[in-house]
């Protein structure tokens, strides 16, 4: 099939970019990797009457690291977070989620910002950057806000972003001082298929061991990535393999119930319920981190 005819344009600079989408406003698409837009708009599910193409604009590739935080353009490929010793230094666990991101051919072209914004709620990178406390850095032609990455989504390819805005940048905040761990863990059909349930995690410890961050987020098993809020209490304290073992019950006693809207539909039988595998993930995940280092 082929896409609705629309009109295109390739910016040069951010504000050049925010300006055509302040002008066009709702019929407008910003074009990244075009992993997910172009397919939408082959079968027509997206007409947009406009499509900014956002890959000839400088500075949105970049990746720094400012000595307090990792800093990633919003056009930074997903094969760079397998492949960049800073991100891997600095972000492990986006590292150890790449690989399974797709296929070699698809993280070749497709960016962290563009599945960020996407935002299927069976995608690796919105549930990581969640558990990374990372900040979302927003502009329009109007103003720029950022974003914690928690509050960024709102339901199925759903965001708080406007229509005239632009993610530019994702900052995931260093942790000095502390030892990190995490880990990453995901059930699906094949490789490289969407997630029917995953967890991540990142854990920091103090000098003395004790627990000063701990988060766990889930995807795939509901409309947005889901924080357990059991690992909150293993904040002040020193987390041991019992304990860790207790919390994976919690957080498995507190698994929802509902399918996720995305899952595929058929005889209940046959169909596959994400929800079954989330809380053994979550309880795999808090036992790897134990004597994080």
């Amino acid at each position: 099939m082929r896409p609705a005819p629309f009109e295109y344009f390739a910016p040069r600079t951010v504000e050049e970019a925010l300006h055509l989408l302040a002008r066009y406003g709702g019929d407008a698409k910003a074009l990244a990797g075009g992993q997910s837009l172009v397919p939408l708009m082959n079968m027509r599910l997206v007409r947009p009457a406009v499509v900014v193409d956002l890959n000839r604009v400088a500075g949105l590739g970049d990746v720094r690291h400012d000595g307090v935080a990792l800093r990633l353009g919003a056009l930074v490929r997903q094969h760079a977070l397998e492949r960049d010793g800073r991100i891997a230094a600095a972000a492990p666990l986006l590292a150890e989620a790449a690989p399974v991101i797709g296929h070699v051919q698809t993280r070749a072209r497709g960016t962290v910002g563009g599945s960020v914004v996407h935002a299927d709620p069976a995608a690796e990178l919105p549930a990581c950057i969640i558990a990374l406390d990372a900040v979302l850095h927003l502009r329009s032609a109007r103003t720029q806000r950022t974003c914690p990455a928690e509050d960024f989504f709102r339901g199925l390819l759903a965001t708080v972003l406007e229509a005239d805005e632009l993610l530019v940048e994702i900052e995931v905040p260093g942790r000095r001082g502390l030892r990190t761990g995490h880990g990453f863990a995901e059930v699906a059909r094949r490789h490289g298929d969407f997630a029917l349930a995953g967890a991540c995690a990142v854990v920091a410890l103090d000098a003395a061991g004790v627990c000063r961050h701990a988060r766990l987020v889930i995807f795939g098993a509901d409309d947005v990535p889901r924080p357990a809020q059991a690992t909150v209490a293993l904040i002040g304290e020193r987390p041991t393999a019992s304990r860790l073992a207790e919390m994976g019950r919690a957080a498995a006693g507190a698994a929802g119930a509902r399918d996720p809207a995305h899952a595929p539909r058929g005889p209940a039988a046959r169909r596959p319920r994400p929800q079954r595998h989330a809380p053994g993930l979550r309880a795999r995940r808090l036992r790897s981190l134990h004597g994080a280092g």
